[in-house]
């Protein structure tokens, strides 16, 4: 079984739990830290090539927002700083989405965890037990109700992803209503309460497009921050290829593609294939081989992205 490297799962940052119980550490950490903005869309990035996160001072920081703790790398600790203020120019800011393939494997580590947590911060004041104000604690890692003191813990919301195959090694794309005329990926959907990730696999192949699955293998995982996922990613064999169909609600076109015509539709335009750094796109990339002519499509996200 051949785990994939997947552009999001590289990070190289020690999260040092061990810091984040003792404030004097926090403290004694955030004044050499380098310090990492994120305005709560973007992050403020070094001027120039290449997309490298811009490491600021504690003396750079000023006015209200969210302290985060992302860990350490080559003893140095690094810090989130969320704040909707710039601090620099307008066009040093760039959105994960657009530069997450570029960025270096410590960038990528500080970015992903930054905004994961970032997120949750923003969305969860309130304690979901009692409706009291919850405040962050553990350098960011937790929130603590002010009343009861409940503890709060940043959510992840496990998601399956599938490159479905037939027998002869083809693979089945499909078309969402949301997405860009020709945009094609794999199949997709987040794991129910009480289901395990097999039984998701085979739920959403057959929910989605049609097909009964005889066969999975593992892949890899990587976290998804758009808000709070993480893409567990399989390949799935199926039997009943002449079955495939679209559900019609979600999903609206599929296509069988072997390689030799997967190359040629993106070739004439006929199809756009999911970006860089979605465990989508290097799930198709193995499956197709580095031996072969580079499938080189444009970047397609959501319609309303």
């Amino acid at each position: 079984m051949k785990i994939l490297n997947l552009p999001l799962s590289r990070s190289n940052v020690d999260r040092a739990s061990a810091i984040r119980l003792d404030e004097s550490a926090l403290e004694a950490a955030w004044s050499t830290a380098g310090i990492i903005h994120f305005n709560g869309e973007g992050f403020l990035l070094e001027s120039g090539e290449p997309a490298t996160l811009k490491k600021l001072a504690a003396a750079d920081i000023s006015g209200e927002g969210q302290r985060i703790f992302l860990g350490q790398h080559d003893q140095r600790s690094y810090f989130l700083w969320c704040s909707e203020t710039k601090i620099g120019a307008e066009d040093q800011y760039q959105t994960l989405r657009a530069i997450g393939h570029l960025l270096s494997d410590l960038d990528i580590g500080l970015a992903v965890h930054g905004q994961a947590v970032a997120h949750w911060h923003h969305h969860n004041p309130i304690c979901s037990t009692c409706g009291s104000v919850t405040a962050p604690q553990q350098g960011g890692a937790i929130r603590v109700c002010a009343e009861n003191k409940h503890e709060h813990y940043p959510r992840t919301d496990p998601a399956i992803i599938v490159l479905i195959k037939d027998r002869d090694d083809r693979i089945l794309l499909g078309h969402q209503k949301v997405w860009p005329e020709h945009r094609y990926s794999t199949f997709a959907g987040f794991v129910e309460a009480g289901e395990s990730f097999e039984q998701c696999v085979v739920r959403e192949v057959f929910e989605e497009a049609g097909v009964a699955v005889s066969e999975i293998n593992y892949l890899g995982s990587q976290p998804w921050p758009f808000p709070r996922s993480l893409m567990i990613a399989f390949e799935a064999q199926v039997t009943d290829p002449e079955n495939a169909r679209p559900d019609g609600q979600e999903i609206e076109l599929i296509r069988w593609f072997d390689r030799d015509s997967i190359y040629e539709a993106v070739k004439d335009g006929t199809l756009l294939l999911p970006p860089a750094m979605s465990v989508a796109r290097a799930m198709i990339n193995s499956w197709y081989g580095d031996d072969r002519p580079a499938l080189t499509t444009a970047e397609s996200w959501r319609n309303s992205s």
